[in-house]
């Protein structure tokens, strides 16, 4: 893959043009309201990710990682800009259409793993094809490929509660990945976890992201988790600051 990151120092100005193109955010504004002034966030922030391309987003807390996130993942609007999947600007979705959205083309995992406790690694993991209307049987063994893939072989029939915590991350990470999206929006997955249970999350993102071909977009604070993705940025001036390699 050509490397076309902005110049270290510069922020990104207008999205690269590709005929493959993934995702792209043009011109994305988000402000809090405080009890005197808005506090902006992100400020005419553009951003472009390539089909199997991955992106670290670093730095201190409150600077707009995760408000970034939650909004390349449709789960928070901005106050105005674009966003663009494939070409269909899906900040004109209704709801309806938004969670589909979701379904199909996005996979999600957060510090905390928001497993359901009482259901099995199994059950937790082939939720997203039963609600795509994939038949059980079929969710099933769609979900079994992916927990085995993810080292969870023997550990399938488990309740979520009854396993540790790498392991139900690695659980949530299987979950995220069962469709097969082509994009994986990930927000600090490693914030709770050991560094040898860390270590094998990083592993294992690096290794699904070229197996699976899966665009990805980290949130971390963990520089050993960014090192593994092809670009890294922070977020200054409400706006994205290449770092260099």
């Amino acid at each position: 893959m050509v490397d076309e990151r902005p110049p270290h120092g510069m922020r990104s100005g207008a999205p690269q043009q590709s005929k493959e193109v993934l995702l792209q955010a043009r011109g994305i504004h988000k402000a809090f309201q405080s009890t005197k002034t808005p506090i902006v966030i992100l400020d005419a922030m553009d951003l472009t990710l390539r089909p199997g391309e991955t992106l670290a987003v670093v730095g201190a807390s409150g600077i707009g990682k995760s408000t970034l996130l939650h909004i390349l993942g449709t789960l928070d609007q901005p106050d105005s800009g674009v966003l663009l999947f494939q070409g269909e600007d899906i900040l004109r979705f209704n709801e309806q259409r938004l969670a589909r959205f979701r379904n199909r083309s996005l996979g999600f995992v957060f510090q905390f793993h928001h497993l359901l406790p009482e259901f099995s690694a199994l059950e937790n993991t082939f939720m997203p094809a039963l609600i795509q209307g994939v038949e059980k049987d079929q969710a099933a063994q769609m979900a079994t490929t992916i927990l085995k893939r993810v080292g969870l072989a023997e550990r399938i029939h488990h309740k979520a509660a009854d396993l540790s915590g790498g392991e139900q991350q690695r659980v949530a990470l299987a979950r995220a990945l069962v469709l097969h999206p082509p994009l994986l929006l990930a927000d600090e997955p490693t914030g709770n976890l050991d560094k040898q249970n860390s270590d094998q999350v990083h592993r294992l993102l690096l290794e699904l992201n070229q197996e699976l071909g899966m665009a990805m977009v980290v949130v971390t604070h963990n520089m050993a988790l960014a090192s593994y993705m092809e670009r890294q940025a922070t977020i200054v001036d409400g706006r994205l600051d290449y770092l260099r390699s």
